[in-house]
């Protein structure tokens, strides 16, 4: 079962200095049959006027997963780390049992364009810890390119779920393919139109899939792609 969710549908926040789509309830979007889809309990498109950013707040028991797009971020945490996260780089921040942050567009002037989702862990009271990685662009042309892991697949950032998350960019008519047995996945389409198994997604696309043993994504046009593997 593949359920789309059109770009249009998705809750937008404006406040001027953030323009954020919201897939889950979020914020002052408080929808009692949208809080998660298996473990993943956020995912947030946002873009961030320049010189704005949310200032030091808490978090706890979260993973916290940034993917940056478009700009650069600049991070800052209670535990005495400060860099700032650009396009084709991933942050993981285990917020395990509590961790102040702060983040803001390192520009004063242009937008920043970031993705972030978080993933309930499986235990509670973890140490918090942070890091970021590079990914080779390269590597995912017409693949799938593992971003995220519980730490079994090599290169990975890790979280603590048993959860991954891929990005692939597939030029026009090529194709990817995903094992869901047993899975829930999650896919967004950052960029590009693709279709699963057949169904249409288009930019800003989302599908929430269950129950489909092999997953084939093909580009419509040249695509960027998420695709989010859960429990």
């Amino acid at each position: 079962m593949i359920r789309v969710i059109k770009s249009a549908d998705r809750y937008n926040a404006n406040m001027g200095w953030l323009d954020a789509r919201w897939h889950f309830s979020f914020g002052d979007y408080h929808d009692p049959k949208n809080l998660h889809f298996s473990s993943l309990r956020v995912f947030n498109d946002d873009w961030i006027a320049g010189g704005g950013g949310f200032g030091l707040h808490p978090h706890r028991d979260m993973e916290i997963i940034t993917v940056v797009l478009e700009g650069e971020l600049r991070h800052k945490d209670s535990l005495g780390n400060s860099d700032t996260l650009k396009p084709n780089e991933v942050q993981v921040m285990s917020a395990g049992r509590g961790i102040n942050h702060a983040e803001f567009n390192e520009s004063p002037s242009d937008r920043l364009h970031l993705m972030q989702i978080w993933v309930l862990p499986r235990s509670k009271g973890n140490t918090p810890r942070w890091e970021q990685k590079r990914f080779d662009p390269a590597e995912r042309v017409g693949k799938l390119q593992a971003l995220v892991s519980d730490g079994s697949q090599p290169g990975t950032l890790a979280i603590d779920q048993d959860a991954a998350i891929y990005r692939t960019t597939l030029p026009a008519g090529q194709s990817v393919s995903h094992d869901g047995t047993g899975r829930r996945v999650y896919v967004f389409v950052i960029d590009g139109d693709v279709t699963i198994n057949g169904t249409p997604l288009a930019k800003g696309d989302q599908g929430r899939i269950e129950a489909e043993e092999k997953l084939t994504i093909t580009a419509g046009k040249d695509s960027d792609v998420l695709v989010i593997d859960l429990p």
